[in-house]
């Protein structure tokens, strides 16, 4: 509503300017010739003075009901009718540049049929000389005029648009293309204008307002931080800032392994990019709330000095979760307490990203799997596609043949999420058998009639387990050498 009173007084104006204009050249014309007899009776022979004094008012008005013509004509074609069409304000060098050769011709025209004894070809050719010496004492300003009228055919960027230019990189938004150079508004609220014939000769970078433009934002956590954790964090904490499109999901990805850090960067797409510097700076505030809110710590640098030295891995977790765990896994359900303890003091911890392959079919193997904490997928290949067979999660296992009777992996499975799974080994197993004999008979019992249970129901159950018992007793003894 602000801008509708200006523009409702120009308006105003105008019509006002163009009335006084109309009538001033009606009573001119209507009373030419009383004017003329006048002159004539005062000046007497001076025919040449009279004709020059009618004349010159007479072109001076004419040319003013052109240039108001001119602007008027200038004023639809450019304010309503490209505007419309286009979507998009007219850049004011077009406007000048129309508005000169419209009213050049109405001017000379105008010229022409009130000085017809005047022969405009021979004026021209006659100032041909002084239109070369003009055009190399102002070589400068007319190399930015054509300059300024290739950038506005190219239209590389328009006004509101972010560009960076010239060998100083000046940043800001286009305020508007003059005649003589580009105005920049930089992001200090400085005013910098750079020459349209420099500006031809440099590359500029544009990043579009009414364009989605992406910004990247850096940052480092600690090694021991959950990469999986740290993504979705960063990630539901950036992408509801003010001025982050909803449009485009924020990409958090690991930049680098640095030496005391894991490098991110994330990656998000602005709505409004002349607020660049005001969103990056919320960006890194959310971040630092969502990292400490989460338990999660930012890396600086640090450097640490260790003897080498062997040492057995350790698990990642201690010995009695992963004891109270492998007994709630009914194939170690024969196992007793003292022997649960060895076997979760041989147990290897792993953690594995989202998306990870654990195992692959066909793969050798000599140990089984239980999932600790997380969730895994389980694929067969059919026609050459995976095709999903059963998800496990925490307290489930896989893999137990490879590990009793050395069989290759019969299927791959994936994390769905960021997964921790113990790995029992074919060591750890041998061990307990040796001083055990009595535990591979059964382990062998306990596997078979979990296998009969999942492939035949409950019909002739007790037959088919202890017909596949027997071949498990005897595969189980021949991998691990057991008489």
């Amino acid at each position: 509503m602000a801008a509708v009173g200006p523009k409702r007084n120009r308006i105003l104006a105008f019509i006002f300017a163009t009335l006084v204009v109309a009538l001033a050249l009606y009573f001119f014309l209507y009373f030419e010739q009383d004017l003329r007899n006048y002159l004539a009776s005062r000046m007497g022979s001076r025919a040449r003075a009279e004709d020059s004094l009618i004349n010159i008012p007479k072109l001076i008005l004419f040319s003013l009901l052109a240039f108001l013509a001119v602007r008027a004509l200038s004023t639809i074609i450019f304010d309503f009718v490209f505007q419309l069409r286009r979507g998009y304000e007219a850049p004011t060098l077009v406007r000048n540049i129309f508005s000169l050769v419209a009213f050049t011709i109405l001017f000379l025209l105008i010229f022409n049929r009130i000085y017809t004894e005047v022969n405009l070809g021979a004026l021209f050719t006659t100032s041909a000389i002084f239109g070369v010496i003009i055009g190399l004492a102002l070589q400068d300003t007319l190399g930015n005029f054509f300059s300024g009228i290739s950038l506005h055919a190219d239209r590389p960027f328009q006004v509101g648009d972010v560009i960076v230019v010239g060998q100083q990189k000046h940043t800001g938004v286009v305020e508007g293309i003059t005649w003589r150079a580009i105005k920049i508004r930089t992001f200090q609220n400085h005013v910098v204008l750079v020459s349209n014939s420099n500006a031809a000769k440099e590359a500029i970078e544009v990043c579009p307002r009414d364009n989605l433009n992406a910004r990247i934002v850096f940052f480092g956590t600690l090694y021991t931080d959950s990469p999986a954790k740290t993504i979705h964090v960063v990630r539901e904490a950036v992408r509801d800032a003010d001025n982050v499109s909803p449009k485009i999901t924020p990409i958090v990805r690991i930049r680098n392994l640095g030496e005391s850090s894991i490098d991110w960067e994330i990656k998000y797409w602005l709505e409004d990019y002349a607020k660049y510097n005001d969103t990056d700076a919320l960006v890194r505030q959310r971040i630092w709330y969502a990292l400490r809110r989460s338990g999660l710590t930012f890396a600086y640098p640090t450097r640490t000095i260790q003897l080498e030295r062997k040492v057995a891995p350790k698990p990642v977790t201690a010995d009695e979760q992963i004891a109270d765990r492998l007994s709630a896994v009914d194939i170690f359900s024969p196992l007793s307490t003292e022997e649960l303890q060895k076997l979760a003091a041989a147990t290897v911890g792993h953690v594995f990203a989202p998306g990870e392959t654990l195992i692959r079919a066909g793969d050798e193997g000599s140990s089984m799997f239980v999932v600790h904490n997380g969730r895994v997928q389980v694929q067969v290949t059919e026609n050459g596609r995976p095709r999903p067979v059963a998800v496990l999660s925490e307290g489930d296992f896989f893999g137990e043949m490879a590990l009793f009777t050395g069989e290759p992996r019969t299927a791959n499975v994936l994390a769905l999420e960021e997964t921790e799974v113990l790995e029992i080994g074919h060591v750890a197993m041998k061990h307990l058998f040796e001083t055990n004999p009595d535990l591979a008979e059964s382990i062998s019992w306990t596997i078979a009639e979990r296998r009969a249970s999942l492939a035949a129901g409950s019909q002739q159950l007790a037959q088919a387990s202890i017909e596949e018992s027997a071949g498990l007793l005897s595969s189980i003894k021949r991998f691990f050498g057991l008489r």
